[in-house]
């Protein structure tokens, strides 16, 4: 029994990592695609309407007709409007406007939001080696990014600043609104509907743009791209944290945003874009000891599985 709770508990983990690292390779694979080949809201647009159709026939797939209850659509539809319309059309403007730096280092702040949300909301308990974790986790991702570059704060920048925060801010809601719909229903139900209502959000904004697309005449490299960051970073990402958000606290969830800048910084590595230093390895394991305290279970916590879950 306690084998299982064990593999049950790496499984989630590793659902968490995995999710993290397909975001941590899009920063480099999106580069290649945007803005040259499609502009900011054409890209959330294609995201956003063919994932919806990804997770409407994922549970076609599994046969997963479970039904929501008329009453929880209107808390589902504004997860949707949080944790996808708003999270990625907010994200893409304040990044049209500010530095790559600054928006990375705005994000990773997530967690430290989270912590008094989740404690209202949903009575997590702010412990001190939750907090310790936050702040050491932090400490390593702002480390970590601003060694590549030096922060900007020109006055023109500070709108694109505040979108990136009320970006942070917006998904960190929706880790937090869309746990008691996890405890009800199973993920792919969830996810389903919130990609729904935030199709409809994302469409008159993103319709322009994705028309604009010379479709016909998009390189290879470039298809691939926009085919990578619809199934790996919005479909397989988006369903992985979702299901674990199912048996992990919010703030846990959260935490492992900051094992992005480690993914990214592999990657850039090992495709010849960076250099790993002895700097980077211990900004690495700030975040890395970051995780592992928020994530730690108390006394003798255990995690189940419903039997039924994908």
């Amino acid at each position: 029994m306690l084998y299982l709770c064990r593999m049950n508990k790496w499984k989630i983990h590793g659902a968490l990592a995995a999710a993290n690292l397909i975001y941590g390779a899009n920063y480099s694979i999106a580069k290649a695609v945007m803005p040259e080949y499609i502009r900011p809201f054409g890209f959330i647009f294609a995201r956003v309407v063919f994932g919806t159709m990804l997770f409407w026939l994922f549970n076609v797939l599994i046969r997963n007709g479970e039904k929501v209850e008329r009453k929880d659509l209107p808390l589902l539809a504004l997860c949707g409007l949080l944790g996808v319309a708003a999270n990625q059309l907010l994200f893409f403007s304040g990044l049209n406007l500010t530095s790559p730096i600054n928006a990375s280092l705005i994000t990773t702040i997530m967690p430290l939001i989270l912590l008094p949300i989740a404690a209202v909301q949903l009575k997590e308990r702010i412990t001190a080696r939750k907090v310790t974790g936050v702040i050491l986790g932090l400490s390593g991702a702002a480390l970590l990014i601003s060694n590549k570059n030096t922060i900007s704060l020109q006055n023109s920048q500070l709108a694109g600043d505040l979108m990136i925060f009320l970006n942070a801010t917006a998904f960190s809601f929706y880790l937090v609104l869309v746990k008691p719909l996890m405890q009800k229903y199973k993920a792919q139900t969830v996810i389903k509907w919130v990609f729904f209502f935030g199709m409809i959000v994302v469409v008159p904004f993103g319709w322009e743009d994705f028309m604009a697309v010379s479709w016909g005449q998009l390189p290879a490299n470039a298809w691939m791209a926009i085919l990578y960051v619809v199934l790996f970073t919005t479909f397989f990402a988006y369903l992985l944290n979702t299901w674990a958000l199912k048996y992990m606290s919010s703030s846990v969830v959260a935490i492992y945003a900051y094992m992005q800048p480690v993914f990214a910084t592999m990657i850039a590595v090992w495709i010849g874009q960076d250099s790993f230093t002895l700097e980077k390895s211990m900004y690495s394991l700030l975040i890395f000891a970051g995780v592992y305290l928020v994530t730690r279970p108390a006394g003798a916590q255990k995690i189940a599985l419903r039997k039924n879950d994908v």
